[in-house]
């Protein structure tokens, strides 16, 4: 498109939108507005005709069953996820270099930023030095990944890294990198954001499209190469009345959660109407955030006044605000209450409807009222003594305001600081053996706490910052003190995690805590007061004060008016301003990192942290004939269950490996940490300890190796397996791959010779992830599941697949039973668009990217 005047050019793209669709433009979902600007912007690059263009979006705006290319403005990606992709960018660069490729000319063509906040554990809690000895442990343990990533940073050309302890990574999206609408090369456009995290969801609450992938996607992105998705349904939810006093973001997100789940938006776009004027950014972020737990690809809030108002607020610049208001009014983005847009579905959710709250105990759908919590346990004469404190069943022994969904919510923090300051005077404490810990989104979080004079009050309850990242509610949550663990184990007590976070699968926050709960943080300091889950807050008291009265959570809830004149008098752009004055700068010790200044990595042979990827190596042979299943799972087996993040166990195949190449045990680090060393995160695959395989009576990462019938690590099996050219299957319930957008849960699959996945359902970013790594999803026809066929996972498995293959087409499944017995077995395939079919063909996206980028270059030179 021909460079314009700024009005002019967007009158342009607005009225040939109108004409190609033949409808007026505000009858179409924002977010659909958003995908086909894209579209229109692309069409060069996506090598579509003018005809295929106007096709294209004539289907679109139809809402047809259609596959659409996307091409994003930027990528974003934390380090957990971030460190293995640019391995592989970084193996890429070398692989090219071999074919004669000048290695510097091998850079992301977009943006991309990786912000480091998945490493920061709870290693130390409840004192003044805690935030500093957790970051300089921090360091000491992810010193050779913080060089590697400072490598990067001066090797690629559009990458930026933001240092450790500055805040969480869609905190930082929203408050720092976040334009709405940015002008790249005179054309002025909406971002369109995807990252290598589920919770990228939460910029939509600014209006900017956006949703989680795995590395894998991101990676083809950074590369220039598109990916594909169906077409989503556009289901509408209008809010409407005004919240309660009293309920938090939190209590409404948990609220629409479990609604969603209900209504199943699974993979598709949610967009928010009706009173948008009752919700703050924060709280559509909080909103926003939680997406990937009811399911959807994105839960969206068109940009408003409000928006405009958080950009100010955030220290944008005047221009930059006037051109999203300009922009987005121009283009019928901006948000008009009188219009409603034509939607697949229109849920409606009474807001002034919501009471406060939590969710749990394994699940962020599973929401509870207040009073319904205590009826989870029941008394028993389980106990044990420690310290001053008898623990039972239900009992606390984690208590954190973590993760980027509540803790830069300033109502949420507000409130959880008045509401300390009220328990402190009334002389209330929180007992020592409770792991409490503050993990704020944003550095501003801590400065107008210390500014409205509250942070002193929650130090004074255990509640010292303890990091600047995502700790606890990613599972990095360090140890229990010795005595707690011993007496759980001992007594094989069922304790109690609260956290502010937006997850609590089985075994996410810590091994031995079985019930995890979801709450806003002021909820959290009251469970923490309390010390039990064994309680209902709404009519027993939470403890008692010093003169021996009973003190309830209405005595120390603070007034409404309280928080809000609180934050309309301490919150301005200054603090954002100082946040993020020298963010990129890092500290004293980021800067003192080495590293070599050089266009190639330099491998260390002994390295446990870095290995290059063996993805552009890999010898594709898609046959699966007489498979073997590894592993037959249930329901709602998640990328946690698949790929764990946290804790390595000494006696895992993963922790083996380690002590074999001379890692002693306290320094084995995380499996998140360790993303860069394929060798130990495919020993780590399945490898969760609450993992339950119906071939083997065990829990944890274990199965039956079917022809001698050993009971073996799976990592064993499946290397047994490898040698006998036996090609693997995995058979699943429901929600197979549902939580974080991990590459690693599908590249580790790739790499344990699974060829396929053979579901009741799946969710969308592992299903995108298994197809881009050459592993099939299949999915059973609508009803019909392993039960019904009495498959047990003894038998052998042949899957026929045509050499011509169609979008969701059904194969054929041939099924030996140990017996002799055989049947047939429909099932659809899972490879959802013709996109991912020619990826298949190809071998997969690691090679696809590679002969792209080799033709570019040879074409250039």
């Amino acid at each position: 498109m021909k460079q314009q005047t700024f009005e002019a050019m967007q009158l342009y793209r607005l009225q040939s939108l109108e004409q190609i669709i033949g409808v007026p433009l505000h009858t179409l979902p924002y977010t659909i507005k958003i995908v086909l600007e894209s579209l229109m912007r692309n069409a060069q690059k996506l090598k579509l005709t003018n005809e295929q263009c106007e096709a294209l979006i004539k289907q679109v705006a139809t809402g047809q069953s259609v596959d659409i290319p996307i091409l994003p403005t930027r990528v974003i990606m934390q380090d957990a996820s971030g460190v293995p992709a640019l391995v592989d960018l970084v193996t890429l660069r070398e692989t090219l270099a071999h074919d004669g490729v000048d290695p510097q000319s091998v850079n992301p063509v977009i943006p991309v930023a990786l912000v480091i906040d998945h490493s920061v554990q709870v290693d130390t809690f409840g004192h003044a030095h805690a935030f500093s000895e957790n970051l300089a442990e921090e360091y000491a343990r992810n010193e050779e990944r913080y060089a590697f990533l400072k490598w990067a940073q001066q090797a690629f050309e559009n990458v930026v890294i933001i240092p450790p302890a500055n805040g969480i990574i869609h905190q930082v999206n929203m408050e720092y990198l976040t334009h709405v609408v940015t002008e790249q090369h005179g054309v002025v456009h909406p971002e369109l954001v995807i990252g290598t995290d589920s919770h990228t969801t939460m910029v939509n609450a600014l209006g900017v499209l956006g949703w989680g992938v795995g590395g894998i996607e991101a990676e083809a992105a950074m590369m220039g190469v598109a990916t594909s998705m169906a077409l989503p349904q556009v289901v509408g939810v209008k809010l409407i009345g005004e919240p309660q006093v009293g309920v938090t973001a939190t209590d409404i997100a948990l609220t629409i959660t479990e609604t969603l789940r209900n209504e199943n938006v699974v993979g598709k776009f949610v967009e928010y109407f009706g009173d948008l004027a009752h919700f703050s950014i924060p709280d559509r972020a909080t909103i926003a955030n939680m997406a990937p737990e009811y399911g959807a690809t994105c839960g969206f809030f068109p940009v408003d006044d409000e928006t405009l108002r958080f950009l100010r607020l955030s220290g944008k610049k005047e221009e930059d605000v006037l051109r999203v208001e300009t922009y987005c009014k121009a283009q019928s983005l901006f948000y008009d209450a009188t219009k409603e847009a034509q939607y697949t579905k229109v849920i409606t959710i009474d807001v002034a409807a919501i009471t406060p709250s939590i969710a749990g105990p394994k699940r962020p759908q599973d929401r509870l009222a207040l009073r319904d919590v205590k009826g989870q346990f029941t008394h028993t004469t389980k106990h044990a003594q420690v310290r001053n404190r008898t623990l039972g069943d239900g009992s606390l022994v984690i208590a954190a305001i973590t993760s980027c969904t509540n803790t830069a919510n300033p109502y949420n923090m507000m409130t959880a600081g008045l509401l300390a300051k009220k328990a402190v005077e009334y002389g209330l404490t929180v007992d020592a053996t409770i792991q409490t810990s503050l993990a704020p989104g944003s550095k501003v979080v801590t400065d107008y706490l210390a500014k409205a004079q509250l942070l002193p009050y929650l130090e004074k309850l255990g509640f010292y910052v303890t990091g600047y990242g995502c700790s606890v509610c990613v599972g990095n949550t360090g140890e229990l003190a010795e005595d707690v663990r011993t007496a759980i184990e001992k007594h094989q007590l069922t304790v109690a995690a609260v956290l502010s976070g937006n997850r609590n699968f089985e075994g996410r926050i810590h091994r031995l805590v079985k019930a995890n709960y979801l709450a806003s943080p002021p909820l959290v300091i009251a469970y923490a007061l309390a010390g039990t889950m064994y309680i209902d807050v709404t009519t027993e008291p939470l403890a008692y004060a010093q003169d021996g009265r009973p003190v309830y959570l209405a005595d120390i809830w603070p007034q409404h008016e309280e928080v809000e004149r609180l934050i309309s008098q301490i919150i301005t752009p200054a603090l954002f301003e100082k946040a993020y004055a020298n963010v990129l700068t890092g500290d004293a010790t980021w800067q003192a990192l080495p590293y070599e200044a050089t266009p190639t990595f330099t491998w260390n042979r002994h390295s446990t942290y870095f290995k290059p990827s063996p993805f552009f190596n890999l010898q594709a042979n898609r046959s699966i004939t007489d498979a073997r299943v590894l592993l037959k799972l249930g329901d709602s087996i998640t990328t946690d269950h698949i790929s764990p993040v946290g804790h390595i166990e000494q006696d895992s195949a993963t922790g083996r490996y380690l002590a074999e190449q001379g890692v002693s045990y306290r320094d084995f680090n995380s499996y998140g940490a360790r993303r860069g060393n394929f060798e130990a995160l495919v020993r780590g695959t399945f490898a969760h300890p609450r993992l339950q395989n119906a071939l083997v009576d065990k829990q944890g990462g274990y199965t039956r190796y079917l022809p001698t019938h050993d009971t073996v690590d799976i990592y064993e099996a499946a290397k047994r397996y490898e040698a006998q050219r036996t090609p693997l299957i995995i058979i699943a319930g429901k929600e197979y791959g549902t939580g974080s957008a991990r590459d690693w849960a599908a590249k580790g699959t790739a790499l344990l010779g699974v060829k396929a996945v053979v579901a009741e359902s799946f969710e969308r970013i592992h299903r995108s992830n298994l197809a881009m790594m050459g592993v099939v999803p299949l999915q059973f026809i609508d009803g019909e599941h392993a039960a019904m066929y009495a498959l047990t996972g003894e038998e052998t498995y042949t899957i026929e697949l045509p050499a011509s293959l169609t979008p969701k087409q059904r194969v054929h499944m041939h099924v030996t039973r140990p017996t002799g017995e055989q049947l047939t077995i429909d099932v659809y395939l899972r490879l959802d668009t013709q996109l991912e079919i020619e990826l298949y063909h190809n071998g997969g996206i690691f090679e696809t990217i590679y002969r792209a980028r080799k033709q570019h270059a040879l074409a250039n030179s």
